[in-house]
């Protein structure tokens, strides 16, 4: 097979034939967002969560949700994984994780796929990555318990969802009466905000946690929170998660289920 050129004007003429990129990827010293927003997007967020994930990830299986231009799977396959696979629903973002893959010559796997069809994947993964995608969804939490089912019993979920209103914490109780409402107005009660029509310009921004929220919503998926390494991102681990639409909980019952 002809190895991809690593001329510079050559590339540069590829990276702009397939369109406008969210994903910052250098490629032999071309980038390809280089007018980002936000930046050196998404590696000045990625350098946050790094240090949290094994440096070697030799016989690893990584699932990228909504792997975008292929930033991340691209960071975890150089970490050693075995397997990794990305999906997303836009094609225009799969043309150029193949382009940036095959360019830095990495072998990762891409498919079309929506985040609800993740139930269609064989098998479970180490790593599941769900960055990025969470507010974008009309029905998150629906989505959340999908991903859940893809984590192996030892595996890890790295979890990023954009954050607005208040980053309190705050404990809770488990229950209230039915005409006590005082916590629903304080600023640290979990709380979504539904986007009816447009969010930076974005209409697929649709329901953005606090802070409280985010981590409630991990909680009630079961997922047990193990790192915070950066101020939107969670790494969790399994622990009592939804299987085959199940969700197994420990009822402190006598062990009954």
């Amino acid at each position: 097979m002809r190895s991809p050129t690593t001329d510079r004007t050559v590339i540069e003429k590829q990276v702009q034939q397939l369109g406008d990129w969210f994903h910052n990827i250098d490629l032999f010293g071309v980038p390809t967002a280089p007018n980002h927003f936000l930046g050196d997007f998404p590696r000045v967020k990625w350098q946050h969560v790094a240090g949290a994930l094994p440096q070697d990830l030799s016989g690893a299986e990584v699932l990228d949700i909504g792997c975008n231009g292929g930033f991340y799977s691209i960071e975890m396959k150089r970490r050693g994984a075995e397997r990794v696979l990305g999906i997303d629903v836009d094609e225009r973002y799969l043309s150029q994780a193949r382009f940036a893959t095959r360019m830095l010559r990495l072998e990762v796997e891409f498919e079309r796929r929506s985040v609800y069809e993740v139930d269609g994947i064989a098998g479970q993964f180490d790593y599941v990555l769900f960055m990025g995608v969470f507010y974008h969804l009309r029905y998150p939490i629906y989505a959340l318990d999908q991903v859940v089912k893809k984590i192996r019993p030892n595996g890890r979920l790295v979890f990023q969802s954009m954050l607005r209103g208040s980053n309190e914490l705050k404990q809770w109780a488990n229950d209230y009466r039915f005409w006590e409402t005082e916590p629903f107005r304080h600023p640290a009660y979990p709380a979504m905000y539904f986007v009816e029509n447009s969010y930076a310009n974005d209409q697929t921004n649709w329901w953005i946690p606090n802070r409280a929220a985010a981590e409630a919503v991990l909680r009630s998926s079961g997922l047990e929170i193990l790192d915070h390494p950066e101020a939107e991102t969670w790494i969790c681990s399994p622990g009592n998660a939804v299987r085959d639409g199940e969700y197994v909980l420990d009822l402190e019952l006598g062990g009954r289920l």
